[in-house]
């Protein structure tokens, strides 16, 4: 904690970032998002396992942009990331929303994080991204803090959970699914924290012509899910931010990760993990397999 305090105040003393996205902690069990562009506030900067938001969702931010910009150059925005959050600012800068040169990423080595504000961290509360995470190390930073722990092992509960939804034939899943759509309010907590849904207009927000039917009932909300769901396909890095937002407790990240089984599958891609790789959607390769169109 004292490395990343130090570090962050340097880099704005020295003026070589215009501010850190990172966060402070509000309660024992609680943290929150925060933008620091004076040295002295970088002493409320933490990291742990409560630190859960994808802050990479405020990368794309008209507001946040500005704070980079001044008259005679633009300064570097850093943001401390979690490894599976690098994923997604990759994943940014695949698609040409951000450039690498004017982000400094502060990282960490990664042994997990609670599924949510006041749990306690252990192998029943753990986040249901760590269960299944590869990546305890970040693929890219700038600078990285924290000692390589074993993230705690998932109760059987949580593990069984996710093998009986995964384990779904496609017509069960179907069912499953259209019920669980039934519970959404629109409230679109979802498209908020992702850092994909960056559209300066979303496609639920046109009325001439109305895409997207705009009150909550089962054919306007399936129908706005399954859009979402296809817009991320390839695209998702699995952070969880939706499902974890969603006041109808959808799981939402069983959706996205069966996309990006697809895409890994059939295509031999994996977002937010290289920025040597093109993005899925946006290339064209002669030998991907015809399998997906007959």
């Amino acid at each position: 904690m004292k490395d990343l305090r130090e570090h962050t105040r340097e880099l704005l003393e020295k003026g070589e970032i215009a501010a850190v996205i990172g966060y402070r902690q509000v309660s024992e069990m609680r943290t929150k998002p925060v933008i620091v562009t004076d040295p002295a506030d970088a002493e409320h900067l933490v990291f742990n396992e409560y630190c859960l938001n994808n802050l990479a969702v405020y990368l794309t931010k008209a507001r946040i942009k500005a704070l980079c910009r001044t008259k005679d150059k633009t300064l570097k925005l850093a943001i401390t990331a979690k490894p599976c959050d690098v994923h997604s600012i990759v994943a940014l800068i695949q698609e040409n929303q951000i450039h690498r040169k004017d982000i400094h990423i502060i990282s960490f080595n990664c042994h997990g994080v609670v599924k949510d504000f006041g749990c306690e961290f252990n192998g029943d509360n753990l986040a249901s991204k760590c269960i299944t995470c590869e990546t305890h190390k970040p693929l890219y930073f700038d600078k990285i803090f924290g000692e390589e722990k074993e993230t705690p092992k998932a109760s059987d509960q949580a593990l069984a959970r996710i093998q009986e939804l995964e384990s779904m034939t496609h017509k069960e899943r179907f069912e499953f699914f259209k019920g669980e759509f039934d519970r959404c309010i629109k409230c679109y907590a979802c498209r908020a924290v992702c850092p994909l849904c960056y559209c300066q207009r979303c496609i639920t927000d046109k009325a001439i012509p109305r895409w997207i039917e705009s009150s909550s009932h089962q054919r306007g909300n399936f129908s706005w899910n399954i859009v979402r769901a296809f817009h991320l396909s390839a695209r998702c890095t699995g952070c969880g931010e939706c499902e974890r937002a969603c006041p109808a407790d959808i799981p939402l990240t069983l959706l996205n990760r069966r996309m990006a089984i697809e895409a890994k599958r059939s295509f031999s891609y994996v977002s937010g993990r290289s920025l040597e790789t093109p993005t899925l959607v946006g290339s064209f390769n002669e030998k991907d397999s015809d399998e997906l169109f007959m």
